[in-house]
């Protein structure tokens, strides 16, 4: 056997590091269903509770059916590993970044991914930014550490609105076929009743299959998922 064949025959893990119930799915959900069908095991960490932002129509019933909404809508791709942290939303950056960086960092050591999916670092979202932050803090190399390769998505609604002025645009380098994904992807969204909206929002079920498309076309596929690599070793 080559040296590396027996990593390849354990289960391999994937870890979604979210900053709010919904952009687990946005970024990477039909991805994490596809990894799924192939073996992979996936866990979803998401950070906020994603809603007290809205003011009068966030009670203590919304917030609860958020997260209800949330569990339904990762086991529909395969994902029964799903812990919340209930940060506020939209203001991470009124808590110490340390106390999201434990976080993240208990997670990936009791977890163990070999891949992280995560936020754009330059997303317009403070929370997407912190939290995408907190990951490479938590991922900070050291020798002999089993690092996982990190990955960031593109969440509409968020990723989309950055004009490249003040934050740099979203520019991928890897993009994935979600053609045996999409529509599991679609399926699962609508779980989050509260979070989709009605079109040209892009944020809706059409702009999510018409953004899968453009990605798609700009590399000769019918749908795509894009993503920056951000940091992979090879040993």
């Amino acid at each position: 056997m080559a040296c590396h064949s027996y990593k390849a025959m354990m289960q391999q893990k994937f870890l979604i590091i979210a900053a709010h119930p919904d952009d687990e799915l946005l970024g990477c959900g039909a991805y994490a269903f596809q990894l799924i069908t192939m073996g992979w095991e996936g866990k979803s960490l998401i950070l906020g509770e994603g809603m007290t932002s809205r003011g009068e129509d966030c009670n203590k019933a919304a917030l609860a059916k958020l997260k209800e909404d949330g569990i339904r809508a990762n086991q529909c791709i395969g994902i029964t590993d799903i812990s919340f942290h209930d940060l506020p939303d939209n203001q991470f950056d009124s808590i110490p970044l340390l106390k999201i960086v434990h976080i993240i960092e208990k997670t990936i050591t009791d977890f163990k991914p070999d891949i992280i999916f995560t936020h754009y670092g330059h997303d317009l979202n403070v929370d997407h930014r912190l939290t995408f932050q907190a990951v490479m803090t938590a991922c900070r190399p050291q020798p002999d550490m089993n690092i996982p390769d990190i990955y960031s998505f593109y969440i509409p609604s968020s990723t989309d609105w950055v004009d490249g002025n003040v934050l740099a645009q979203f520019s991928p380098n890897v993009y994935v076929d979600i053609s045996t994904g999409i529509e599991k992807k679609i399926e699962a969204l609508a779980y989050y009743t509260s979070e989709m909206r009605k079109y040209p929002h892009p944020r809706s079920f059409e702009s999510i299959i018409t953004i899968a498309k453009y990605y798609g076309n700009r590399v000769g596929l019918e749908f795509a998922e894009p993503f920056i690599l951000v940091r992979k070793v090879v040993k």
